[in-house]
């Protein structure tokens, strides 16, 4: 479903650069689970960025499901994210002026001028699958930490999307909302048969995964064989 070929990323650095990602490469498998970890500042969210079409990489090429991303203008761009990438960050970023259900909807506005029977009905089985249909009135600050990410996982399947990217899902939360928030995301990988990719500091999450890959150096490796040399 996702292949990644030589991706190459560098950011200006004063007179010069700071290569981010060199040379790497990733093939992903449609309904797989994996998680990416790596230290901080090693290119993780950027990497999550470059798959999710939010950000281009200098060289490389990206395919997504048969789609050469590198070929699409911006425009096309943008409806191909909206349409088939959900994205979980480790703030909710939900917008304080709009209920839980209004912030989940807020996708489909971006696309349309009103929101249908169809559509409605989509956010009401999401809000009761994760377990906050009571909350679909309520405001992000009268949510908890776990009830705001969940809205947040509503809000990224609203569209049925064949990705779901989490960048840091748990990072916010305490070990027991942490787990329950990883047991959901696999369980939706399941139920809504969505490709899964998690970058996460947290070792009990990346463990769930199918596959873990670990960003070293620019390049993605099995963790079990990265050294500290």
């Amino acid at each position: 479903m996702i292949k990644l070929d030589r991706i190459y990323l560098a950011y200006p650095d004063g007179d010069g650069k700071t290569e981010v990602l060199r040379g790497l490469s990733l093939d992903v498998r449609h309904g797989e689970v994996v998680a990416i970890t790596g230290p901080s500042g090693s290119g993780k969210s950027t990497l999550l960025s470059i798959i999710g079409t939010l950000l281009k990489p200098d060289s490389g090429e990206y395919i997504f499901d048969g789609v050469a991303v590198d070929s699409l203008d911006d425009v096309a761009r943008s409806q191909f994210r909206n349409r088939s990438i959900g994205f979980i960050f480790q703030e909710h970023r939900l917008l304080p002026q709009f209920t839980a259900k209004e912030n989940i909807l807020l996708p489909i506005l971006a696309n349309e001028s009103q929101t249908g029977k169809e559509q409605n009905e989509r956010a009401d089985y999401l809000l009761q699958s994760t377990g906050i249909a009571s909350l679909s009135h309520k405001y992000p600050e009268q949510l908890s930490g776990g009830e705001r990410q969940r809205v947040a996982i509503c809000r990224a399947l609203i569209m049925r999307p064949k990705l779901l990217l989490a960048d840091e899902p748990t990072g916010l939360l305490d070990a027991e909302n942490a787990e329950k928030i990883t047991d959901l995301l696999l369980s939706i990988n399941a139920s809504e048969k969505c490709t899964l990719m998690m970058v996460t500091h947290a070792e009990r999450v990346a463990k769930k995964a199918e596959k873990t890959f670990h960003l070293w150096n620019g390049k993605l490796t099995d963790k079990e064989v990265v050294t500290c040399a």
